[in-house]
């Protein structure tokens, strides 16, 4: 159902923008053209889609790269021409631009091609920006109750989506920046590995992430991928050196608590309160949860620091401007009575390979205990 309403989201748009530059820029010369080269471009989406899912031949994987691009193209396409459509309902009241000259071929010819070129290049930046890592850093202040240190350096990552085309050279690339941060403690916020099969890829992958180092160690929880993917057991965490934390919670060096929750889709997810206990606790407590979400009911017990995922701040622009009123926090962070929430836009992606809203981050905060 999910790539179904992703698919009519794509097509109804796209039934305008054909009909609007079709009007507004092709002369009847070139109209043929114009209909064959649109539509065999503008399929290639639910093309793939169809016979993308399961074994595909070289064509359909071709195809199907290719169809990550087409995606966020129409998109901003769209967005285009409905701002263009707005220029001209303002030239309409002021008569800015004559409709001598909108009519003329240079005029349509120069108009269509900067709104293409202008498409293309957001696609492009979107494209760079997703694989370049950036590194968001914080500095908070907790109780420190009874706490060993003085201070706690924690690098946050989530939703990395890793599957069969991730480049290695990407994750050899987040190994040497998280590296050079020297974080005490790496935390994975989930949807960290699609599927369950193994291969070359994946067990490269594994093997890079295990060099890693940290002072007190590597823990994750499983997202809602991890859930479709058959990876609720964490065989790709074990491998890759990461301890997983499954409704549970431990203490460490007798400096802090580190509780990890079950995404909501597992069925066996606790309350909150039955992990944490219920009695009060002499340690700082840090929490990760994959989704953000009820976090005023987070901040009523003794939690001090949540990390989540999962919104990707909506990967693509203006998608990020619906999930700012889905979540209490998309991105970003926020404190809630004492409880510091942290919500990162994710190290990856999934679905088009281009993110034009948010970053590629990795979360570095320091915590300081008083």
């Amino acid at each position: 159902m999910f790539h179904l309403y992703i698919t009519l989201a794509y097509i109804i748009p796209n039934v305008y923008v054909f009909f609007r530059i079709k009007n507004l820029f092709i002369t009847k010369r070139y109209r043929r053209w114009y209909i064959l080269v649109y539509l065999l471009t503008a399929t290639i989406y639910p093309f793939t889609e169809r016979f993308s899912h399961g074994e595909m031949n070289f064509f359909i994987s071709v195809l199907s790269n290719i169809s990550g691009y087409i995606l966020p193209f129409f998109l901003y396409l769209f967005l285009s021409i409905l701002l263009f459509d707005l220029l001209l309902l303002v030239n309409f009241l002021f008569k800015i631009v004559p409709s001598e000259t909108r009519k003329k071929f240079s005029f349509r010819f120069y108009t269509l091609s900067t709104i293409i070129i202008l498409s293309i290049a957001v696609v492009v930046a979107g494209v760079i920006n997703l694989n370049t890592i950036q590194v968001s850093e914080y500095s908070v202040a907790v109780p420190r109750k009874h706490s060993n240190v003085n201070r706690l350096r924690i690098a946050f990552v989530a939703d990395f989506h890793i599957q069969q085309n991730t480049r290695l050279g990407f994750v050899q690339q987040f190994v040497r920046k998280v590296n050079a941060l020297k974080p005490d403690l790496i935390l994975y916020g989930g949807d960290m590995i699609e599927g369950d099969r193994e291969n070359e890829t994946t067990e490269a992958i594994e093997s890079a992430m295990r060099n890693i180092h940290t002072k007190y160690g590597i823990f994750g929880v499983t997202g809602n991928h991890e859930f479709y993917g058959g990876q609720e057991q964490g065989s790709f965490f074990r491998k890759a050196g990461i301890t997983l934390l499954c409704d549970t919670m431990v203490r460490i060096d007798n400096s802090f608590y580190l509780a990890g929750r079950y995404d909501q889709h597992f069925k066996q997810r606790k309350p909150l309160n039955e992990i944490l206990g219920g009695d009060s606790l002499d340690l700082p407590i840090i929490l990760m949860d994959h989704r953000p979400i009820k976090l005023s009911d987070v901040s009523q017990p003794s939690v001090d620091v949540q990390f989540s995922g999962h919104t990707h701040n909506g990967q693509l622009f203006p998608i990020n401007l619906i999930t700012r009123c889905v979540y209490e926090l998309s991105w970003g962070y926020k404190k809630i009575r004492n409880t510091h929430f942290f919500v990162t836009s994710g190290l990856r992606l999934w679905g088009p390979p281009v993110k034009t809203a948010g970053k590629s981050e990795i979360m570095m905060v320091d915590i300081h205990f008083e």
